[in-house]
C-alpha cells in the first residue's frame, strides 16, 4: 500500500483505503466514508483531522430484538479510526489498536448509523482518538467510543 499526498488525497483515497485494507467481514458491514478531515479551517483552533462514516441499518448485524450489537458498532468504531487516522497522517500507515474504551448510550434499532471519528493527538507511534455514534434517524449519540492506535509504518 503505498501513500499518496497532495493533490490525490482526499475522500476519494479514505474511499478507496476502506474497499482495499480491511478484512471481508468488515467490508460486510457495508460501511461508508460520509465526510474527510484532514486541511484545517482557517481561523479554528481546536480542529481535529477525522472522518465521518455511515454503517447502514441491517437485520446481519442485530441481536433479538432488533437492536445492532456491541460487536457491530464496536467494529464499526475501530474502523473509523483507522481512517480517521488516515487522514490525520495523510496517507496509509500500517497500524494496530491498543485499546479501545464503548461506553454505550442507548440502543440503536431501525436506522442507519454514523461514526464522528476524531484523532485528538497523534505522536510519532501512538495516535489517541475518539468516535462518537450516532443514530442516522435523529442524530442523536448511542455510543462514544475512545482508542489507542500504534502505529507501525
Amino acid at each position: 500500500m503505498q501513500q499518496q499526498h497532495g493533490a490525490e488525497f482526499g475522500i476519494a483515497e479514505a474511499r478507496r483505503i476502506l474497499g482495499e485494507v480491511f478484512a471481508p467481514w468488515v467490508l460486510d458491514l457495508g460501511l461508508s466514508v460520509e465526510d474527510f478531515f484532514f486541511e484545517p479551517p482557517a481561523g479554528v483552533a481546536d480542529w481535529q483531522p477525522g472522518a465521518v462514516l455511515r454503517m447502514p441499518f441491517s437485520e446481519r448485524i442485530c441481536r433479538h430484538g432488533g437492536v445492532i450489537s456491541g460487536q457491530a458498532l464496536m467494529a464499526f468504531a475501530d474502523t473509523a479510526m483507522v481512517i480517521a487516522n488516515l487522514a490525520a497522517n495523510r496517507g496509509y500507515r500500517q497500524m494496530t489498536t491498543v485499546d479501545q474504551t464503548t461506553h454505550f448510550m442507548r440502543a440503536a434499532a431501525g436506522s442507519d448509523v454514523l461514526a464522528d471519528a476524531r484523532i485528538v493527538r497523534l505522536g510519532r507511534t501512538m495516535s489517541f482518538g475518539r468516535v462518537t455514534l450516532s443514530s442516522a434517524a435523529d442524530n442523536k449519540p448511542v455510543a462514544m467510543v475512545s482508542s489507542a492506535f500504534a502505529l507501525l509504518g
